[in-house]
């Protein structure tokens, strides 16, 4: 088996561990953040630790081309997070609501 064997190309920002959902970037940023192949395979279930192994020489193999992919990665994860915070859904800001009058309510209930 070829270590590409391993992925799904899905496109230039997106590589996928094949037959998973996982992104190469979750498991490189738990990894890179000293989490142990072991611990992450116990964190995504759906991956084995064989797929760990492989996300990770491929990580070694082509390191150049895979920083490129998680800087792009989490460039894009930042910007999506910013347009979140402008842009909050009904829900959230409700919550956002909420919270802002929770102290008011417990002064409220104080008195």
């Amino acid at each position: 088996m070829q270590l590409a064997d391993y992925f799904e190309f899905l496109d230039v920002d997106d590589i996928r561990i094949k037959g998973t959902r996982v992104g190469i970037e979750t498991v490189l940023d738990d990894y890179l953040n000293g989490v142990s192949p072991e611990e992450i395979v116990a964190r995504y279930r759906a991956l084995t630790l064989e797929q760990v192994y492989a996300t990770l020489t491929y990580y070694l193999r082509y390191r150049q081309d895979v920083d490129a992919y998680l800087a792009r990665w989490r460039a894009y994860a930042e910007a999506e997070w910013e347009a979140q915070q402008q842009r909050p859904s009904p829900a959230v800001r409700r919550l956002r609501e909420l919270k802002a009058r929770r102290p008011t309510l417990a002064q409220a209930s104080a008195v």
